[in-house]
């Protein structure tokens, strides 16, 4: 099923395939929209998922005012990536663009709650309707 341009939806660009493992968890959880939700490859890297984002999504976040992004990314416990990312996302869209991730990578979030990443997803999900911060 694919999303809906002209209504309010959110695609998905994942850095890696944990990260992409970890948004199909989340989307699982029934109080999510998922048809509202796109998930986009893989971009193999944080410095590629930038480089997709302005090379790829830029325009069609300006022709498409109801779209919403949001990058995924390992911050690989690096103190400024965020600012790094963040220099590249317009003025004009930057209230539509989100960017998270594991303060380190997903691989030492797994290996510290021992979860595989579908269950962090779908744990990140319930915290969510749930309005806590478990994980």
């Amino acid at each position: 099923m694919s999303i809906n341009k002209n209504k309010p939806h959110l695609l998905i660009l994942p850095e890696d395939d944990a990260n992409r493992q970890i948004i199909n968890g989340f989307i699982q959880n029934l109080n999510v929209n998922n048809r509202a939700i796109q998930i986009l490859p893989i971009a193999d890297g944080w410095k590629k998922t930038v480089d997709k984002f302005t090379n790829d999504h830029i325009k069609a976040m300006r022709q498409y005012p109801q779209r919403n992004i949001l990058l995924i990314i390992d911050f690989d416990e690096c103190e400024n990536r965020l600012d790094f990312v963040e220099n590249y996302i317009p003025d004009d869209i930057k209230n539509r663009v989100f960017v998270l991730g594991v303060q380190s990578n997903p691989e030492s979030l797994k290996r510290d709650i021992q979860k595989n990443f579908e269950t962090i997803g779908e744990s990140l999900a319930t915290d969510c309707v749930e309005n806590n911060h478990k994980l």
